[in-house]
């Protein structure tokens, strides 16, 4: 039997007595897109329902909810009076992306197929608002009073894009400490003894 070269496209087997048996890569990034997209949409879809008269507040009043729509970017910046045709195309430029790096992530690299995926639940979950109406996304967790700010309103794709890009920075910064230095030399953190 030969050895193939190691390939990029996910690990999905298929054995036909048994179904389909998927890579570990492939069902942690399953598991957590639909866990985060259905709570998002589940949340969304609460929000529009109980806080269409009213705004609510958890532990006392420290964590606002308030329903909002947002047409514009992260944070309520807007950009012009219908972005979301900017957004749209921007969003699934964003997914491609994210599978292009989860398909070139090692099924070990488990802190990068967690990220992205988180990422991309959430990029999922506002592009499903950007598409289904021109009111933007649903936004209603907030704003809450940091003391010296409001921080803005936001909702569960916004948590999960927000963790996933700060692990995902947090990858790329271990996969270079990693990495070998050019010319074969080795790169040490701290000076030998004596020096």
């Amino acid at each position: 039997m030969r050895d193939r070269p190691p390939s990029k496209v996910p690990d999905i087997r298929v054995d036909i007595a048994s179904g389909v048996k998927l890579s570990s890569k492939v069902k942690t990034f399953l598991g957590i897109v639909v866990s985060v997209l259905a709570l998002d949409l589940w949340t969304k879809s609460w929000a529009l329902t109980a806080l269409r008269d009213q705004s609510m507040e958890l532990f006392g009043g420290a964590v606002p909810l308030t329903l909002a729509f947002n047409r514009g970017a992260a944070f309520g910046l807007s950009i012009g009076d219908d972005p979301r045709w900017v957004f749209i195309p921007i969003s699934i430029f964003a997914v491609i992306l994210l599978g292009t790096l989860l398909s070139q992530a090692r099924s070990t690299d488990v802190l990068r197929v967690v990220s992205v995926s988180l990422v991309m639940a959430g990029a999922l979950g506002n592009l499903y608002d950007r598409v289904r109406w021109d009111r933007g996304v649903v936004d209603f967790i907030g704003p809450i009073d940091l003391g010296f700010m409001d921080w803005p309103i936001f909702n569960v794709a916004d948590m999960a894009i927000s963790c996933g890009a700060v692990l995902l920075a947090l990858s790329f910064w271990l996969e270079e400490l990693e990495e070998p230095a050019p010319d074969g030399a080795t790169v040490s953190p701290t000076p030998p003894a004596g020096e």
